[in-house]
């Protein structure tokens, strides 16, 4: 696997974006801008998707305290039912680049698309949190914020399992739904229990 890169373009305050739970059924969608160093190295560090549960919350606080500047944007499930999760996620980041305490003169976008932010150039790169430094942090920062949202929410709502699916479609989660109904944190904007294909006599 290469080394993931440090910039995009040396000289420049840089900063790296992603989120995390745009495709979960219940829960916000959570954001992370961060501004690394440019001497930053961070073994393991990586696209949180690719990490385990257990190397994200080692490497987290190690990002944390080694970045000049970071900051999370929380949109939060009423609220992607209102403007649809592709704003909402634009809306997070834009939320963690307002927090920041450096304001950084660029932004390394993962994904294809984004909502420009005023006074900050941007580019937009497919799956750059497995190519840049920056954004593999904030991917790191934006998914263990979000597990530790969906971990308190799991208490009150132990049936659904969030625990371990962190509001994520997977079989025992819509198996809840179907048979307890939606929570109050579940998007109802989104498909909850797919339609059935067929009907079965």
């Amino acid at each position: 696997m290469p080394d993931l890169l440090p910039f995009l373009e040396s000289g420049r305050l840089e900063c790296g974006c992603d989120e995390a739970g745009r495709g979960c059924l219940a829960g916000p969608v959570v954001a992370a801008a961060v501004i690394l160093p440019l001497d930053f190295k961070l073994a393991d560090l990586n696209d949180s998707k690719v990490l385990t549960e257990k190397k994200r919350d080692q490497l987290a606080p190690l990002i944390k305290s080694t970045a000049l500047a970071w900051a999370i944007g929380v949109v939060d499930h009423k609220e992607i039912d209102e403007i649809n999760i592709l704003n909402a996620s634009f809306l997070a980041m834009h939320r963690a680049i307002a927090k920041l305490e450096l304001k950084p003169e660029f932004l390394l976008i993962d994904g294809n698309r984004f909502n420009p932010y005023i006074g900050i150039s941007h580019t937009c790169i497919i799956k750059g949190d497995g190519k840049y430094l920056s954004i593999a942090a904030a991917s790191v920062l934006a998914k263990t914020h979000r597990d530790e949202i969906m971990q308190a929410l799991h208490f009150a709502h132990p049936q659904y399992a969030w625990d371990t699916n962190k509001g994520y479609p997977t079989k025992k989660h819509r198996e809840a739904i179907s048979k307890t109904g939606a929570s109050p944190y579940h998007r109802m904007s989104f498909t909850l229990i797919p339609k059935q294909l067929k009907l079965e006599f």
